[in-house]
């Protein structure tokens, strides 16, 4: 899909209703791969999602008024941490992640970060493999239940 129509900007409080219902929809293949649907990203409320987007760093993608994508991101100290990358599932794969992981790393880096950390469970394997090919890398696995392991990345903003 081309990005010409594709416009970023930073994500609101305002935002929180949409965000809600793109967040639920993307992560239900997540809830598929791993057999619960008991995971934050569908178990969050709208509250919980509008204070999250007050002085968040995060940025939506949208299609004309349509949000397609959105990612949150708060600074701590010089490392920017990014969650909730999430793509509509008729727009996945094409190229929108990308673009929603280099604008918030602007921003982090705009705002003093020095290096930007994520993490997703080791059974996501087009998640790693976005994040690997946007040059983050592995720091941690944290062991979870049944096996499953948090896989922290890490990438230096430069």
């Amino acid at each position: 899909m081309p990005h010409d129509d594709l416009e970023i900007r930073p994500i609101t409080p305002d935002d929180a209703g949409e965000v809600l219902t793109l967040q639920r929809a993307a992560f239900v293949q997540e809830a598929i791969i791993y057999g619960t649907p008991h995971m934050p990203p569908l178990t969050q409320t709208l509250e919980e999602i509008s204070a999250e987007l007050v002085e968040n760093l995060g940025c939506v993608a949208l299609r004309g008024p349509r949000i397609v994508g959105a990612v949150r991101a708060r600074q701590d100290g010089e490392l920017l941490l990014i969650g909730r990358l999430a793509i509509a599932p008729d727009q996945q794969g094409g190229g929108i992640g990308t673009a929603l992981l280099a604008a918030v790393e602007q921003r982090g880096k705009d705002a003093g970060a020095t290096a930007a950390e994520l993490f997703t469970g080791s059974l996501s394997e087009a998640n790693l493999r976005l994040y690997e090919r946007e040059g983050y890398v592995e720091s941690e696995r944290v062991p979870g239940d049944a096996g499953i392991e948090q896989v922290f990345l890490r990438k230096t903003l430069d």
